[in-house]
């Protein structure tokens, strides 16, 4: 694909894929469906079915070149696009609709495009094995995402969703829901959590429909549908739509779930209509504020949730993120943050982030007004021999195991410099902090603050070792390649 010119960059690379991608995965669970239900009647025309114009049977009949390019810009996709649905269309049917509705085809090489077809189409998704692997690899191409530019925001590491997914321990029954969806990480790690505990075909009904998640960007949904398809969901109830343009004071019952976790966008502005959709208090211009009130709005009584978010929300003192911070506190329990350390989304950003978990409850012996009592902050550190994180060295479930051990066994830490790991406040302590959740900070080394002659001083003894550095390895350079530059200038 890196040799054909109507492809610039991995983004692209990854989309033109996942579309070829999604028809496979597709094409497989509607075999599936033709064996399982009566007089079953693909909502895609026959000639556009993946098996009837993608497979290469080696008869020199399969499409290549020009009239593949041709077949694909001028038949599927306008076909695929405009497929007719009505309320009484299948959900398993209208992503098919949704999915291409604003998705490209970029490739300009009809020959290179059958090489990448033909690939894919070894895959047999029929297969427990092959899909199960598949689903490894799938998950690799999503990572490459977050080297991606912008496309970055859309990935969060899996070993972040386990983790988050683990210490809300949800259960067969319960349903989840993500309305920042991206590419599903945490749907996915929700589904694979739950997994074990299905053991009949009533559980399997149960398993399949727990997950709603809900993704405005193109790219990200077709992504995050053919994820759910190749771990196994027949229906994903995954919609297309702007979270934030709904009134949040008119969620039904129906429209709430038991599990919330989220990395919503951070530094995007909230559109001006979609502020009008909730209280005038808590309207902010960064859309991860209007995130945190959608998920209060949309969970359950006794529900749990985690968001992942940036610094500023921490220690914001503006009127909206105040507003939502006295809400968490009085209206819900606001339990845990976690500091998260540097690097995680590198190197799509450098932001440093935070988990906040919150139940909706009242906590027992929280003061009049509150249904926090307490709010515990824990600092996950750099694991030992990390620097960063990188593509080369990324987080991993392993590296969350201490935040693991003291979920468990709350108790304060203090460090060796005397600074706080994990400390409780109550939130008493909170309110009269100004709601201040910037806690349990990382240690910054402090800068020494010299005279103005004692610095100059020491930055010219620093530029002399330097020199002599510099000097040193030149010199090793020099004799190795047997060459002596100051005879030469002579």
């Amino acid at each position: 694909m890196r040799t054909d010119s109507g492809i610039n960059g991995d983004a692209q690379r990854i989309e033109q894929m996942v579309w070829m991608f999604f028809l496979k995965v597709y094409d497989a669970q509607e075999e599936t469906w033709e064996f399982t239900k009566d007089n079953f009647v693909s909502i895609i025309p026959e000639k556009y079915r993946w098996r009837n114009w993608a497979t290469d049977h080696k008869d020199g009949k399969a499409l290549t070149g020009e009239p593949l390019l041709d077949f694909v810009n001028n038949g599927l996709f306008p076909t695929l696009k405009n497929l007719e649905v009505d309320e009484d269309t299948p959900r398993s049917q209208t992503i098919v609709k949704e999915v291409f509705e604003d998705i490209n085809q970029y490739m300009k090489d009809g020959v290179q495009l059958r090489k990448v077809i033909n690939i894919i189409d070894e895959i047999d998704f029929t297969d427990t094995e092959d899909r199960h692997m598949f689903g490894d690899i799938y998950e690799g191409i999503l990572k490459g995402l977050q080297s991606a530019g912008n496309a970055g925001e859309f990935y969060t590491a899996r070993a972040l969703t386990d983790i988050i997914i683990r210490l809300l321990d949800p259960k067969l029954g319960e349903t989840f829901g993500d309305w920042a969806g991206g590419t599903l990480g945490f749907v996915v790690s929700f589904l694979n959590y739950i997994r074990p505990s299905v053991k009949t075909v009533e559980d399997e009904e149960v398993y399949q429909n727990s997950a709603r998640a809900q993704e405005w960007k193109p790219l990200p949904y077709l992504l995050g549908i053919t994820n759910l398809l190749v771990h196994g969901i027949e229906s994903p109830n995954v919609l297309h739509c702007d979270s934030l343009a709904e009134k949040v004071t008119e969620y039904k019952e129906e429209d709430k779930v038991d599990i919330e976790a989220m990395n919503p966008p951070y530094g995007g502005a909230t559109a001006a209509a979609d502020k009008l959709n909730f209280p005038a208090e808590m309207r902010s211009s960064e859309s991860a504020d209007m995130f945190v009130v959608l998920m209060m709005y949309r969970l359950k009584a006794h529900g749990r949730a985690a968001v992942i978010l940036p610094d500023g929300f921490l220690f914001g003192t503006d009127g909206a993120k105040l507003a939502i911070k006295t809400k968490l506190l009085r209206e819900f329990n606001l339990h845990t943050v976690v500091r998260l350390p540097g690097s995680i989304f590198a190197p799509y950003t450098s932001i440093a982030t935070n988990i906040l978990f919150f139940n909706n409850e009242h906590a027992a012996g929280a003061p009049e007004g509150y249904n926090t009592k307490e709010t515990w902050f824990y600092r996950l550190d750099m694991p030992e021999g990390y620097k960063h994180f990188s593509k080369t060295k990324p987080m991993k479930v392993e590296h969350c195991q201490p935040l693991v051990d003291w979920w468990n066994d709350r108790h304060e830490i203090t460090t060796e410099d005397g600074g706080e790991k994990s400390r409780c406040f109550s939130v008493e302590q909170l309110v009269s902090l100004g709601c201040n959740l910037d806690q349990c900070k990382f240690p910054k080394e402090e800068e020494e603050v010299l005279p103005p002659k004692d610095l100059l001083k020491k930055y010219h003894e620093e530029r002399e070792k330097l020199d002599k550095t510099i000097d040193s390895t030149l010199a090793e350079i020099e004799n190795m390649l047997g060459i002596d530059i100051n005879e030469e200038k002579a």
